[in-house]
């Protein structure tokens, strides 16, 4: 079981190339969308998630999904790349993150590539798409929903957006040491990642984390990123995808090495170690 993944923070090592790789990193000369990209998101290992689900779960690949909260669209564009026969769809109601993504298009994406993905600077809770085969809440960004009833209308509009077979997808974390106030951070390269746990109130679960970025200069991009949200456990979380009317809940829980760390294999679960930190993912049927 994985004893090392502890914060909201999935890879060891920057994994994406900048598209700045000749620059020194500071405050002042970086992006901070490219150094969460970096620090956070592993597009190549979510979307090989996405098939190793539906190849487990159903007789048919996924084709279309629809990436909620998409931030930059960086898993979304990694779908499209995969195979022509697959479309995404990116919804977020922040539309300056949304602008630096449709910036970066022509450099990710050819021309056919382009017209298999759209982008929606739309709410989650308002949009209206075609019916996809999988919804995908990452990064823990549906945490933000910090009332049972406002979670649950989320999870009931996520499993209205798919067709009759369709598999939501999301993810969650937790262990001991997300209940504390505390900093994480990790080298990468030419700068360094830090997880704030700034504020954790056990009596109502409202948590207030940051994103910093240190470099080697001294400089600081100071709260890069800040979340208000409600930390939801998994079985809270399970209870409301089947009270929304979702049939079958999986719990995908991480392997790990001889050294105990995450060995990134996914396989369901129904128990897991109480280790200090974990990430999970889970997959929600219609049916």
């Amino acid at each position: 079981m994985p004893k090392t993944k502890s914060r909201p923070s999935r890879g060891k090592n920057a994994r994406r190339t900048s598209d700045h790789e000749d620059r020194i990193l500071t405050a002042k000369t970086s992006d901070r969308h490219e150094l969460y990209e970096q620090s956070v998101q592993e597009p190549e290992a979510e979307c090989d998630l996405i098939e190793q689900i539906w190849k487990e779960q159903r007789d048919r690949p996924c084709r279309l999904i629809r990436e909620d909260f998409c931030g930059t669209a960086v898993v979304a564009m990694e779908w499209i790349k995969r195979r022509r026969a697959h479309t995404a769809i990116g919804v977020d109601l922040d539309g300056e993150v949304l602008q630096w993504a449709r910036k970066r298009i022509p450099q990710r994406l050819t021309k056919e590539q382009r017209e298999r993905l759209t982008l929606l600077q739309e709410n989650v809770l308002e949009v209206d798409t075609p019916q996809v085969d999988s919804v995908l809440a990452m990064n823990f960004s549906y945490y933000l929903f910090r009332t049972r009833a406002e979670l649950v209308r989320y999870f009931e509009i996520a499993r209205d957006a798919m067709v009759d077979d369709g598999i939501f997808l999301l993810d969650a974390y937790g262990g001991s040491e997300s209940f504390e106030e505390m900093e994480e951070e990790r080298e990468l390269d030419g700068f360094t990642y830090v997880w704030d746990q700034h504020h954790y109130s056990p009596i109502t679960g409202d948590a207030v984390n940051y994103i910093h970025f240190d470099f080697p200069d001294g400089s600081r991009l100071e709260r890069a990123f800040e979340y208000h949200w409600r930390l939801w456990t998994l079985p809270e979380i399970r209870e409301m995808l089947e009270e929304a009317g979702f049939r079958n809940v999986w719990v995908y829980w991480e392997g790990t090495d001889e050294d105990g760390d995450g060995d990134g294999d996914w396989a369901v679960e129904t128990v897991g170690e109480a280790c200090a930190g974990w990430v999970a993912y889970l997959a929600a049927s219609k049916i």
